[in-house]
């Protein structure tokens, strides 16, 4: 078995599309980590920005939180309607870009690619630094195991878009339960102990007060908590990533992610309440995460803290693969419409846009190792994009509806319309919050993003007004083409070229750049036998030999000035330049050769010379 279809899979046809569709089970390990681990940071995010207020930063907690899930819940009714609006995945970039006009659904999309960047980024932080929390001994090498993670992501989405869901549905079952249970665990014992449970480990003791509350702390902290809804928008970007009815799978699919999303924020800023667990600082000795506190304060550190724990740090790290899902679908998308490049919009050997997968995977590893691979880092630039790509989605929402009408569209319209309200005001909050932060710097992207979308489509349409014709062929005072031969010295390879050359014009010229005089001086002692001979008993044209010497070994302006002789002695030729090249069987053997060949090709497509054209002659080595 050949080592690439052992690590990617075999090659898929384009009829297997259908077998790779997946149902609500695999649809939420796919779709819905991003979500559901945001469950893991997002509260840790709003307490780390209460720590100075000290124990009393952990009780405002809970009123974020319940501000979280309105929005959140107005984000689902609305995304519900767009699911069902656009079947054939109702993205933010194409809901904004059909209702909106094309610069809001590029802006749409500018958001979007940023915050999944941002989302595999921190999803693998995250993970991290939950390891760390459990094995302090491995924050030394935090940034190493982030990229051998992300490496290990790519590798599976570019096994296929199934392969990615049914992959992770271990690790993400496990941490619904586990999670689930510790909440109703810790819920029995409080009720139990009549609000004031006893912790089984206490947690970090709060630092003391050094500030007290204002409204600016705590909008900052609403801003970090807000990170919580990242990932919502996925499912209505891959609803053709479902199996027959598309819709319902992605509807129920959505319904379960924001159930399971709500219980556990919910369950997470109580039980924080009652078991006076705060946030610790994440790049000092001795770092606990709030979940690693919460579930030690209820369960202990046993066998069932570490199977949690374990899939908590799985779930968190793999929550990278809802980036993975959706960003190379979005790049298709911009692609097709000419703002990106069309090789976005090729499909690889398993089905899946190969080229966006890498082109994540490299810009996620610049941010992870720019930014140390701490979480804290990464949290001022995220959520940005995701209530940018949110507030878009709504309005457009609006739109469609007041264009489309008909029954229901007035509740709709409501829906909608108040989606767009409360993502546009928590937009704001975040946007003014972070933004000395890191959040300027998202909002720099997202602009450079939209000035390179409409530089691909320039260019774009520059290309195609230049090669646009409706002129027939001319074929009047067609002149045959000069063949020129390059020629390193007598071979197989050489002979192969030079037949091209003699059925391809009638006259060929072979020019031989010398280094050494020796070499030039033996290829013209044989030349007389070898070629001039045959030539001539054929009743040929003979191929003139020109020797160039070159003391300082340069090839390429010696080559140069040679073809712009030939153009001022035959104006109006072709000049066609016939490159021989060995071609071995093995990649490896590349190495033991300079591919002068290659270079050269390079070198006269992109020399401008508008007279010549390149004409590649392989030899296939038999071993």
């Amino acid at each position: 078995m050949a080592i690439q279809e052992w690590l990617f899979g075999r090659p898929l046809a384009t009829r297997e599309e259908d077998q790779q569709r997946v149902g609500v089970l695999a649809g939420i390990p796919m779709l819905g980590l991003d979500a559901l681990s945001s469950a893991a940071y997002g509260p840790e995010a709003a307490l780390t920005l209460l720590i100075p207020l000290g124990a009393v930063g952990i009780w405002y907690l809970g009123p974020i939180t319940l501000l979280i899930v309105a929005l959140l819940l107005i984000v689902y009714f609305s995304y519900r309607q767009t699911i069902a609006a656009y079947p054939h995945g109702g993205g933010s970039y194409t809901v904004a870009r059909e209702n909106l006009g094309t610069f809001s659904g590029l802006l749409a999309a500018g958001a979007l690619l940023i915050d999944y960047v941002l989302t595999v980024a921190v999803g693998i932080s995250a993970g991290v630094g939950a390891l760390v929390s459990a094995l302090p001994a491995a924050q030394p090498y935090t940034l190493w195991i982030c990229l051998a993670i992300l490496g290990l992501i790519t590798l599976v989405n570019l096994r296929g878009v199934r392969e990615s869901g049914v992959a992770f549905l271990v690790p993400t079952y496990l941490f619904i339960v586990t999670l689930l249970a510790v909440l109703a665990i810790g819920l029995v014992k409080t009720m139990l102990a009549g609000g004031e449970p006893v912790p089984e480990i206490p947690p970090a003791p709060p630092s003391p007060a050094l500030e007290t509350a204002t409204a600016w702390i705590l909008l900052r902290a609403f801003a970090s908590g807000c990170t919580a809804m990242t990932g919502v928008e996925a499912v209505s970007n891959g609803v053709m990533a479902f199996r027959e009815p598309p819709v319902d799978h992605a509807r129920r699919t959505l319904t379960v992610i924001i159930a399971l999303l709500v219980l556990m924020l919910g369950g997470i800023a109580y039980l924080c309440q009652v078991y006076e667990i705060g946030a610790t600082n994440a790049e000092e000795a001795g770092y606990q995460s709030v979940l690693s506190q919460l579930v030690a304060a209820v369960v202990g550190k046993g066998v069932f803290y570490y199977v949690t724990i374990g899939s908590v740090i799985a779930v968190l790290a793999l929550s990278a693969n809802t980036g993975f899902a959706d960003f190379p679908r979005l790049c298709r998308a911009i692609a097709q419409d000419g703002f990106l490049p069309t090789g976005f919009a090729h499909r690889g050997r398993r089905l899946v846009y190969s080229q966006g997968i890498f082109i994540l995977a490299i810009l996620s590893a610049l941010l992870l190792i720019a930014f140390g691979g701490i979480t804290d880092r990464l949290i001022p630039l995220y959520a940005v994009g995701a209530f940018l790509a949110f507030t878009m989605s709504q309005a457009g929402m609006v739109m469609h509806w007041r264009r489309v009408g008909g029954r229901g569209a007035g509740r709709s319209i409501l829906v909608n319309g108040l989606g767009a309200i409360c993502t546009a005001v928590t937009l704001v909050v975040v946007l003014v919050s972070k933004f000395v932060e890191g959040a300027w710097l998202t909002a720099l992207m997202v602009g450079i993003l939209i000035a390179l979308f409409y530089g691909v489509r320039r260019h774009y349409r520059t290309v195609a007004r230049e090669v646009a014709s409706d002129e027939p062929i001319d074929v009047k005072d067609m002149k045959p083409p000069l063949a020129l031969l390059v020629v390193r010295g007598w071979s197989r390879v050489t002979r192969k070229a030079m037949r091209v050359a003699v059925k391809m014009a009638p006259d060929v010229y072979a020019l031989h750049i010398a280094d050494d005089e020796a070499g030039g001086e033996e290829l013209q002692r044989r030349w007389p036998a070898l070629v001039d001979a045959p030539t001539r008993e054929a009743g040929l044209h003979a191929i003139k030999l020109v020797v160039v010497p070159s003391p300082f070994r340069k090839l390429y302006q010696p080559l140069t000035d040679f073809i712009t002789e030939l153009e001022r002695t035959h104006p109006g030729r072709l000049i066609a330049v016939i490159v021989p090249e060995l071609v071995e069987r093995r990649w490896y053997h590349y190495f033991l050769h300079n591919q002068t060949a290659t270079f050269l090709k390079g070198y006269l497509y992109f020399s401008g010379m508008r007279h010549v054209v390149v004409v590649n002659v392989p030899w296939y080595a038999k071993e």
